[in-house]
């Protein structure tokens, strides 16, 4: 593995360790300032919105300009966003912070720096090690984030020393600001290649135009279902269902954010052996019908082991779906695919977390963990009908 790589990885860890404990203090710092539900899940999907077109900047942006100055603008705005979370505590300019910063409500890869990241490694990787790359990538995350996740128990720690726990979240948020300043530092070192003059030159999208779209249609659908459960939401359910401590819960999303990533390693020997498409399908749909039984399960052990089951494969698709975008374009065109994948994805998904907030004030709070798993499963066939037959270069 070459050092820019390495370089990619470990920021992306930084960064992950950050968005893992954010996502679960949030909702809960939220709900201690006076917030409703609706509210929580209103400055989720403000958050995913922002994101969204943060990235369809980026997108442009990285065809024509070096992707090394984008990463560190991308990490100057997380430390930014870090600060203003720790001075902020009015639902107004929270709203602000969550449109324009870098707050990551899913925990996950929903982010200004993916794109421009997956251009990088797919410059770096070959097509026989594309997808292996993409899977250390996500592993590296999901770790990151599910330490970040066990993180978040800190401020009960912080409590019991004699801290308040408004300023015991505050510290946290200054925190997720130092990380941005050390993910910074490793872009920094990430080396400088301006785009080649035919790419430089060249629209965003050219001949691979027609699958983005109709890839970036698909994963809206996933990633509008997926808003409906994204964590800080999941989280807030489990606090209301179940009354979790702030402990419990980040003891369980460190357990799910575990589990997801050592699913990255098998997404990847599992693609070699059945293709690209059939490991995002066949592992998405049982982690979805777990996700639907969670809901009417009757009791806390159960929730949380059904939760778990689902954690160990809704996330197979992450890797094999990013690497496949990759392949099935030109090279000039990775960037600008990379955004306009996700830059839907981020619009879609940041239209259900106000409405799985309402939800949660009606007399069924699990209906949005219905509602994801149904939308998601007709996700899965939908993309296994349209793609089943366009293969990658190393399935052809």
């Amino acid at each position: 593995m070459g050092a820019p790589l390495t370089l990619l990885f470990l920021a992306r860890g930084t960064r992950d360790f950050g968005d893992g404990f954010v996502a679960v203090l949030l909702p809960l710092h939220l709900l201690r300032l006076g917030f409703s539900a609706f509210e929580v899940g209103a400055l989720a999907g403000t958050a995913l919105l922002g994101s969204a077109l943060l990235t369809l900047a980026i997108g442009h942006l990285g065809t024509r300009h070096d992707l090394r100055r984008l990463l560190l603008c991308a990490a100057g705005l997380m430390t930014a966003t870090g600060l203003a979370l720790s001075l902020v505590d009015a639902y107004a300019p929270l709203l602000v912070v969550a449109f324009v910063g870098t707050i990551n409500p899913s925990g996950g890869s929903a982010s200004a720096f993916v794109p421009i990241e997956h251009a990088v490694m797919t410059r770096e990787a070959t097509d026989a090690d594309r997808t292996r790359v993409f899977a250390r990538y996500s592993l590296v995350g999901a770790l990151a984030g599910a330490g970040g996740a066990l993180a978040a128990s800190l401020p009960d720690f912080l409590v019991r020393a004699g801290a308040s726990e408004p300023s015991a979240t505050k510290a946290m948020f200054l925190l997720y600001a130092a990380l941005g300043l050390g993910g910074g530092l490793l872009y920094a070192c990430v080396p400088r290649r301006p785009p080649p003059p035919e790419q430089a030159a060249g629209a965003a999208l050219g001949p691979s135009r027609k699958i983005v779209y109709k890839l970036a249609a698909l994963f809206s659908l996933d990633a509008f279902a997926g808003g409906f459960v994204v964590q800080s939401l999941l989280a807030l359910w489990l606090f209301q269902r179940f009354d979790l401590s702030l402990s419990q819960a980040s003891l369980f999303f460190f357990w799910t954010g575990v589990l997801s990533a050592f699913s990255f390693p098998v997404a990847a020997w599992l693609a070699a052996r059945i293709g690209l498409v059939n490991t995002m399908v066949f592992t998405h749909i049982p982690s979805s019908a777990c996700l639907i039984a969670a809901a009417f399960a009757p009791s806390l052990p159960l929730t949380l082991g059904l939760l778990l089951a689902r954690a160990a494969l809704s996330q197979m698709d992450v890797p094999t779906r990013s690497s496949y975008v990759m392949a099935v374009v030109t090279p000039p065109e990775r960037a600008a695919a990379a955004s306009f994948t996700s830059v839907p994805r981020s619009l879609a998904s940041s239209l259900s977390p106000a409405l799985a907030g309402a939800l949660f004030a009606l007399s069924w709070p699990a209906a949005p963990l219905v509602i994801c798993g149904s939308l998601k499963i007709v996700y899965d066939l939908l993309l296994l009908r349209q793609f089943r037959h366009l293969k990658p270069p190393e399935e052809s």
